[in-house]
Order: C-alpha cells, then structure tokens, then sequence
C-alpha cells in the first residue's frame, strides 16, 4: 500500500468530519422549515475551518520529518502511525454512515429512531474515538504518531465550538426585531 493512502484517507474523513461538525453547531437553533441553504452554509463554514485546523497536523507531520535524522523512517513510522489511527475512525465512520443510511430509507418513525439511537450516541462519543485513535497511532508509529494523532484530534474537535461560537451563538430568528439584546 502506498503510505500516503492512510493520510489521504485520514485527510478525507477529517473533512468530512469537520462539516458535519458545520452543522452540528447550527442544527437545532433555527426554527424555520426551510432551511436549506442555511443547513448548506453551516456545512460550508464547517468544512472551511476544519480544512485550516487540518492544516495544524500536517505542519506537525513536516516539522517531525524535517527533525528526523533518518528520514524515510520517520515517514514510515508516521505512516505506521496513520493506519492505527484510521482503523478506529473507519469503524466509527462506518457506524456514522450505517445511522445516516437508515435515516434515509426507514420510514420516518423507524428513521427517527435510528438518529436517536445512532447518530446521538455517536455524537457524544466523538472525543473518545479520537482518543482511541490517538493510542491506535502511538501503537503503530510510537511517540512521534501520537503527536500528530493528538494535534489532529484537537484540531477535528475544535471545529464545532468554533463555529458555533463564531456564527451561531445567537439565537436565530427571521425578524432581527426579536433578537435579544447582547450583553456585553
């Protein structure tokens, strides 16, 4: 296996992550019905703050190349590193895609159900797969693994406070007249 498949695929479901995380800070606070291309936005902006916080890891991936001795090695390990830290992610992301799918084609109630029961859980369950994931890249590449690991963890659960605190820490409301005031 080339060794950048691991990062790419880390890369790409830090992304997807990260709008899913868009929307997570704006879902529940508007009381519209349509509301599509708001839902879109959040989505966007999610994804426009993770792909910068993702930044953060692959500079400490250069950085802990360009401090190595042996070079080659110190990316194979960190490629090592990578595979532990995306097998628990793929199962999480499996799990993740297993909720959606029946969201979408139970009927509503059973599809109700399976958000409440699956993607809920999951949701709250965010920062402890990424501490699995962490050990999972110490694992396999050691110290310098987890350090990334850890940077990337941060970096993907830093995504929904940001933009729930830079966008949507207001209530939202059609009339701006109904906004409460802000407090200073």
């Amino acid at each position: 296996m080339n060794p950048a498949v691991p990062a790419l695929a880390l890369g790409a479901l830090g992304l997807v992550d990260a709008a899913f995380s868009g929307f997570r800070a704006y879902a529940g606070r508007d009381a519209r019905i349509r509301k599509h291309r708001a839902v879109t936005r959040a989505a966007l902006r999610g994804l426009a703050v993770g792909a910068a916080a993702l930044l953060a890891p692959a500079l400490t991936a250069g950085c802990v190349l360009l401090a190595a001795d042996d070079r080659a090695r110190a990316y194979a390990v960190l490629a090592d590193g990578a595979i532990g830290y995306l097998a628990p992610l793929a199962l999480y992301a499996a799990a993740v895609l297993l909720s959606l799918a029946a969201y979408f084609v139970l009927p509503f109630r059973a599809s109700t159900l399976a958000v409440v029961v699956g993607l809920g859980p999951l949701t709250l369950l965010r920062p402890v797969v990424v501490g699995i994931a962490c050990l999972g890249a110490f694992a396999g590449g050691g110290p310098a693994s987890l350090l990334v690991g850890a940077v990337a963890g941060l970096a993907v659960l830093y995504v929904e406070p940001f933009v729930h605190r830079r966008w949507y820490a207001e209530a939202l409301t059609a009339d701006r007249s109904l906004r409460p005031p802000r407090q200073r």
